[in-house]
């Protein structure tokens, strides 16, 4: 038996692979309920699904209020580390936690190209 959440699997996993420091990738709900994660970050994955989806709603709420349009991406940036939040489409999110060493720029370029094939395989799989 197949897995079908497969490609959404290796996209994450590929990820977590192309960008050094990378400890995380998670999809998530708006809503900030998980829907997969590879993740070797201390962190719970439920409820870095819960932090990604709070800080979409602030930069959302952001963008609104400074006539930005719709959100696309959010960095938190920590002392030994950071979390990014991207949309993908309207109701998921892709968060990536990361190290001290990450890069955050290569993180946005290899990201970006991610999130359309991650929206193209959520509709497909319909989860």
């Amino acid at each position: 038996m197949t897995d079908p959440r497969r490609p959404l699997r290796l996209e994450l996993a590929g990820l977590r692979h192309q960008v050094v420091g990378v400890t995380g990738c998670i999809i998530a709900g708006v809503d900030g309920l998980l829907i997969l994660h590879d993740s070797r970050t201390p962190g719970e994955p439920h409820d870095v699904a819960a932090m990604a989806a709070a800080a979409h709603g602030i930069s959302r709420t952001c963008g609104g209020a400074l006539g930005q349009g719709q959100f696309q991406e959010v960095t938190i940036r920590n002392r030994d580390g950071c979390l990014a939040v991207y949309g993908i489409g309207d109701l998921a999110l892709l968060a990536v936690v990361g190290d001290g060493m990450v890069n955050i720029a290569r993180l946005h370029l290899e990201a970006r190209p991610v999130l359309g094939r991650l929206a193209q395989m959520l509709d497909l799989t319909q989860l």
